[in-house]
Parts: C-alpha cells; sequence; structure tokens
C-alpha cells in the first residue's frame, strides 16, 4: 500500500521478529503489530524486519534495529551479550501467566509401547526444528538432562530438520525419528487447523500444569519478549510499553502484559552450562566432567580393562601347576624387586638433582653465618667484610629461591593470556556476570577509588574468576541473613604502592584459626565444597605478581579478601 502524503517525513522505527516459522507464518503471526503502534504513536512509521537467529543477533549488534521481538531464550542471551531491554512479554490465551506460558512437547507416534517416558529416549532418534529454538528443543532438552540424559553429549541422537515445525511431526510419522521436540500447544494448533490428527501422537512423561490448556512434558517458562536495544529511544520505548499494555487482544487470543521474570530462563542456561553460561563448561568442575566425558569414559574403560585382566592373570596364576609356582614365584619377586629399584632410581634422581642444587647456596650460607659467629666471638668485627658476608648470604638465599622458583614454573600448567585494559571494566564485568547468575542474590555496592582509566597488565578472564569466587563466597556467607540485609561491598584503590580490588561481606563471624586455613587446597567450611576455589585464586594471583588476603572486617562481622596487584603506571 502507498506512503499517504507526509508519511516519509515520520521517523522510520526498525521492530526486528524472530521468523522462528518461517516469514510466511511469522507475517501471519505479527501482521498487525506494526500497523497497529503506527496508529497509538502517529509521530512515527514502524515496521517489522523478519530474520532468522544469526541474522537477527548481527542486526542488533550492528545497531540497525530499534526494538525486538523474539524467544526468551534468544532474549536473554542477546540481553546478556548487547544489553537489550525487555519492555513488555507476550501472552497468549493458554498460558497461566506470563511467566508460565511456554514449553516443550515431546512426541512420539502413539502406537509406540516402547516409549511411554522420557527416560526411555536414551539411544534413540529425536528431531527437532533448530538448536536455538526455546520451546522447540531448549526447554525438551533441560528436562531430559534432569533425567541424566544429554542430547548434547550424543546420549540420543538429534536431528534438526528446520522450519516450519509440520517438518519435525513428519519425521516422527514417516519413522526417521522416533520422537520429537516441539512448541506446547503445536499439536493443539494443528489439529485444530486440520493439518494433523490428535490421535496420531502421545505426549511423553505429560506434566500437570494447572490453568495450562495444552499438554506439556516440561515446565513452564516467560513466553516471547519484546525488548527495546541500545539504539532505542528511551522516550520512544516508554509510548510503546503504554501503547501495547493498552492494545486489545489480537483476533488469535494474543495480548502483552507486563515484562515477565526471566530467571527461569537464566536457570536454564545455567543448568545447561550455555547461552550467557557457557564460560561455565571450562570453569567449573561439572563442566569440565562435561566437556572431557569422552576422555572420562575412555580412562574409566581402560582401568576396568586392566583391572578385568589383572583378576584374570590371578585366577590363572592360582591355577598353575606346583611345579610352576616355585618359577612363577621367583620371578615375581624379580619384577616386583625390579620395579622397586626403578621407583628408587628416579626418586633418587629427582631428590639428588634438587638436594644439589639447594645445598649449595645452603653451605656457602652456613660458612659465611660460622664466619661471622667466629669473628663476634674473637672480637674482630671488620664492617666491610660484614657487609660482604651479609651480601654473599642474601645472593646464596635468592639462588635457593631461584631454584624452587625453577620448579614452580615447571609445575605451571599453562602460560596466562595477558592483554591492558583498565581494571574497572574487568571488575564491572564480573559484578555484572555474578549479578545474572542466581535469584536473591544481595546487591553489591562498588566504590571505585582509583582515577578513571586506571589500566592493569594481566589475564583479566582469571582476575574475573577470582572475583566472581569471592562474589559467591560472600554470598553464601550471608544466605542466612534477610534479603534486605544483604549487602556486597567492593572496593577498588591503591595501597601501598599496589593496585588492590576488596570485596566484604556481612556474615558470621569467623575464627582467627578457621582464617589461617581458607586459603588451604581441600579444607573448606561448607557441607558441599571441594576446598579448591579459594587455593585456586590464591594461586592466581600469585601468578599476576599479586596476593590474596583475607581479614575480619572492622565493624564486625563478616570478612574482607583484598585481591592487590601490581601497578602497571609503576611499568610505564
Amino acid at each position: 500500500m502507498p506512503l499517504a502524503y507526509g508519511e516519509t517525513e515520520k521517523p522510520l522505527v526498525r521492530i526486528g521478529v524472530l521468523a522462528y516459522r518461517g516469514p510466511a507464518e511469522s507475517v501471519e503471526s505479527w501482521a498487525e503489530l506494526a500497523k497497529r503502534l503506527s496508529v497509538a504513536i502517529p509521530g512515527y512509521r514502524f515496521e517489522q524486519v523478519l530474520l532468522d537467529g544469526p541474522s537477527l543477533r548481527e542486526a542488533v549488534r550492528g545497531e540497525r534495529l530499534d526494538f525486538v521481538l523474539t524467544n526468551p531464550g534468544q532474549y536473554v542471551s542477546l540481553a546478556a551479550e548487547l544489553g537489550i531491554r525487555r519492555i513488555a512479554t507476550v501472552e497468549l490465551p493458554e498460558s497461566v501467566s506470563a511467566e508460565r506460558s511456554i514449553g516443550s512437547a515431546v512426541v512420539t507416534r502413539a502406537g509406540r509401547e516402547d516409549l511411554k517416558a522420557l527416560a526411555d529416549l536414551r539411544g534413540k532418534r529425536i528431531a527437532a526444528v533448530a538448536p536455538d529454538a526455546f520451546g522447540g528443543y531448549l526447554a525438551g532438552a533441560r528436562e531430559m538432562h534432569r533425567l541424566g540424559i544429554s542430547l548434547e553429549d550424543g546420549d540420543a541422537t538429534m536431528q534438526f530438520v528446520g522450519f516450519p515445525q509440520l517438518r519435525v511431526l513428519d519425521a516422527v510419522i514417516d519413522g526417521s525419528a522416533d520422537a520429537a521436540i516441539v512448541r506446547t500447544c503445536l499439536i493443539e494448533q494443528l489439529t485444530a487447523k486440520g493439518l494433523i490428527h490428535a490421535d496420531q501422537f502421545k505426549v511423553l512423561s505429560p506434566k500437570l500444569e494447572p490453568g495450562f490448556r495444552c499438554a506439556t512434558s516440561t515446565s513452564l517458562y516467560p513466553d516471547w519478549a519484546f525488548a527495546v536495544t541500545g539504539r532505542g529511544d528511551p522516550s520512544l520505548a516508554k509510548a510503546v510499553t503504554i501503547a501495547l499494555l493498552a492494545m486489545p487482544p489480537e483476533a488469535n487470543g494474543l495480548r502483552w502484559d507486563v515484562p515477565a521474570d526471566y530467571q527461569a530462563v537464566h536457570s536454564l542456561f545455567q543448568e545447561q552450562m550455555s547461552g550467557p553460561y557457557a564460560d561455565l563448561a571450562s570453569t567449573t568442575v561439572r563442566g569440565l566432567l562435561r566437556r572431557y566425558r569422552p576422555y572420562v569414559i575412555m580412562i574409566a574403560v581402560l582401568l576396568i580393562g586392566f583391572l578385568a585382566h589383572v583378576v584374570r592373570v590371578e585366577y590363572l596364576v592360582s591355577r598353575r601347576t606346583t611345579a610352576l609356582r616355585r618359577s612363577e614365584e621367583r620371578a615375581r619377586r624379580l619384577q616386583q624387586e625390579a620395579e622397586h629399584m626403578a621407583r628408587l632410581s628416579i626418586l633418587g634422581e629427582m631428590a639428588g638433582t634438587l638436594a644439589h642444587e639447594i645445598n649449595q647456596p645452603l653451605a656457602t650460607i652456613s660458612t659465611y653465618a660460622q664466619s661471622i659467629e667466629r669473628r663476634f666471638a674473637a672480637g674482630r668485627i671488620d664492617p666491610a667484610q660484614f657487609a660482604e658476608a651479609a651480601g654473599e648470604i642474601a645472593a646464596q638465599a635468592e639462588r635457593a629461591g631461584g631454584v624452587v622458583r625453577r620448579i614452580r614454573s615447571f609445575a605451571r600448567k599453562r602460560e596466562g593470556v595477558r592483554e591492558t585494559r583498565p581494571l574497572a571494566d574487568t571488575v564491572r564485568e564480573a559484578v555484572n556476570l555474578f549479578s545474572g547468575m542466581l535469584p536473591q542474590l544481595p546487591r553489591v555496592i562498588v566504590d571505585d577509588e582509583l582515577p578513571q582509566g586506571t589500566m592493569i597488565d594481566a589475564d583479566h578472564l582469571q582476575l574475573q574468576q577470582v572475583l566472581l569466587n569471592l562474589l559467591k563466597n560472600a554470598a553464601d556467607a550471608m544466605a542466612a541473613l534477610p534479603v534486605d540485609e544483604r549487602a556486597i561491598q567492593v572496593r577498588c584503590d591503591r595501597h601501598e604502592g599496589r593496585l588492590r580490588i576488596c570485596v566484604a561481606d556481612r556474615g558470621p563471624a569467623v575464627a582467627p584459626e578457621t582464617r589461617a586455613r581458607l586459603f588451604e587446597p581441600f579444607f573448606t567450611t561448607k557441607t558441599d565444597g571441594l576446598g579448591l576455589g579459594l587455593a585456586i585464586c590464591k594461586s592466581i594471583a600469585e601468578a599476576h605478581g599479586g596476593r590474596l588476603t583475607v581479614e575480619a572486617r572492622d565493624p564486625p562481622p563478616g570478612l574482607v579478601f583484598c585481591l592487590n596487584l601490581p601497578d602497571h603506571a609503576d611499568k610505564q
């Protein structure tokens, strides 16, 4: 339809819409949105731009969109990565509420007697539209992960067939897939349109969700989010919010509600270690076990095979004849002695090298110390000779220290990836990531006393790992306090010529003898802790030429952990 006179003079507002059902169905779903907004806010022209997931992300990154309408999974990822902000949430007529609106239905053919629950899908073929589809994959994948079936690790064979979602059901009907993950209410909608027969399918492990009109195999999550991008005008965003909330329901029953709480979606990504929490796969024990699962399984199989072989050998040896027992016993003793001698030889070489390297500076230190002692006893104190002896003792002590440093350097696992950037950015990123990790986290108060633009040369990912660990420990320490009394204070300043980041909590008092052991490996005050977090943080601090300390908060209660680092400005 041609534009009326003067329409081209109005500012154009671009709304990026995730075309998850393909362009044709997406146009049908959101056909009236831009028109309704143009009528409600006559000073602007609104235009819908249909994009797939990657294209939508690139359009937001390139600041080519003012608003975004997308599924809950992509909204949470874009909010964490590019800072978009939700202003309204879609609410469909079958929804229970804005927070409980969408999930996954895992279906199979009605005649499959071998498939009755999600746990039966291990080793089966499962069809889905795409790996980033929320109801069409992610929600169902999380539910199966909770049952011990990891789709990402190959516990079932995934087939991503693309849009439209009817292809997923076709794969089940023609037998190319044993089951399918589809968005909740899709079966009911396609049945109402006459595109499928409801009695063709059955839902595995159906959940009872009071008030929800459709069958679901998973918990329910918030529906699609309407969000403003970094390019969007705040005053226009306010007007759009008011217009959306004032709109009457569309013909299909779709209406708009206030922004929902998407914490359930954050929890999904965190549990799956994907989306904005993908780095957990390389920074947590569970993530590392999952990442290197094939190797762990291979080592376990080798160990089992080795043990089985040992048992078999022992069984065969026990059946040897008496005539062979003596020679076998003699051979066994010789083998044990050879192995013992080999171990002693290796240990001897290592101990001998270390003793040789350290013994020489220690002997020199001893000689000079005895010489000074004799001169003092004889009353012959020559300041020049005393200074020479003291200097040599210091030099030899430094030599011995160098041996220890070389050993530590040898044991180091990897070289840090260092770069020079503002310390405030690193602290802010760590606080922002922490603030989105879990619900009901304490508020974090950042007090930056450093000059603006203070730079530091460091592995900033490792520094963030230390800060996240300290923030998480502070939150755990205050878990028993009322929510309004929980607060974490982060202070950045210079102290004794070094940069310092201090994290203070208001947790219970800790005995001095317990504080003294907090950095020891495998020492922990938590019932479910491994005692490795603070020990690793301490090693990271030391690898940067710094140190990590703890002291009681003044005034009490609580603890203050301080990360002291070299000042990059001193190297200029």
